[in-house]
């Protein structure tokens, strides 16, 4: 099932696992297969994707990548007129990579396939002077989709039809969480907050590990301890209907351990100035790209 603008995905059954996210008819051609463009595959291949619904376009793929393409009798590199039958195509390539990649794919867009975009800070309406006419979802996912994790936020030009929409939908859903934004100008802060995101929770792991190091444990037992941690306490988070501020209370007794730590964490030039400062950033930064 799929509600609409509202929101997201929601096509699972009671164990959390994706059911049908991903049955339409026609070819998947997905244009640069990099970390991000890798990772949507291999979701997508996890949750039923058809190796041979699947079609790719990377001029240096790694030894993974072609293994994968080989056991799954993945199309690579064809000629662009050899795909007639494509339902969506997948942008995938660096957005300074864009001016020279997307011309040459014109022609599968020309024949009302969905155009998705996942390259940052290229708004739609640079990609409409590519795709003139053509139905276009721009979207920002994670790495995490790689293992279901994902969270994608979507924005569609007025082209895209509500079936092109749901399939957006269901392809960015069935790797993680989705969402849909009216303002396509939201984009630049969800970048910088979804987007970037897991790099700012890989350096929080790697921040607590090492200080767990200096506090006296060894390397391997603080990276487990802080690994763990960040994993369990974000599970939580996701099961809770309560706020992050309840759930931070609910482990702080006063006086005790956790409040002489927040007190450091908490101070004005604390740990919420400095997101304050990299969000920022990073949302300044998107908006240098869509330049």
């Amino acid at each position: 099932m799929y509600d609409g603008d509202n929101g997201r995905s929601v096509s699972s059954d009671s164990s959390g696992t994706v059911v049908d996210a991903l049955k339409f008819s026609g070819s998947l051609a997905l244009v640069g297969a990099g970390k991000m463009g890798d990772a949507l595959l291999r979701g997508w291949v996890a949750r039923g994707l058809s190796g041979r619904q699947a079609v790719i376009f990377e001029p240096a793929p790694s030894a993974d990548l072609l293994a994968l393409t080989l056991k799954l009798s993945i199309r690579l590199n064809p000629a662009v007129s050899e795909i007639t039958d494509t339902a969506v195509l997948v942008l995938a390539v660096k957005p300074q990579a864009m001016p020279d990649v997307l011309p040459q794919f014109a022609p599968i867009a020309a024949r009302n396939a969905l155009v998705l975009s996942i390259a940052a800070g290229k708004p739609v309406s640079f990609l409409e002077r590519y795709f003139a006419g053509s139905p276009i979802v721009r979207a920002m996912p994670n790495t995490p989709a790689a293992i279901g994790q994902g969270m994608s936020v979507l924005y569609a030009n007025t082209q895209a039809t509500p079936a092109q929409r749901g399939l957006a939908a269901s392809l960015l859903g069935a790797v993680g969480e989705v969402a849909w934004i009216s303002d396509e100008a939201l984009m630049d802060p969800v970048t910088a907050v979804s987007g970037s995101g897991p790099a700012y929770v890989f350096l929080l792991i790697e921040a607590l590990a090492g200080a767990g190091e200096k506090a006296g444990l060894t390397p391997e037992l603080a990276y487990l301890l802080a690994r763990q941690t960040v994993r369990g306490a974000a599970a939580l988070a996701a099961q809770s209907d309560q706020p992050a501020s309840v759930l931070r209370e609910n482990v702080t007794s006063p006086g005790g351990t956790t409040a002489a730590a927040l007190e450091v964490l908490m101070r004005p030039a604390g740990l919420q100035r400095l997101m304050d400062e990299a969000i920022l950033a990073a949302t300044e930064r998107s908006r240098e790209l869509a330049k």
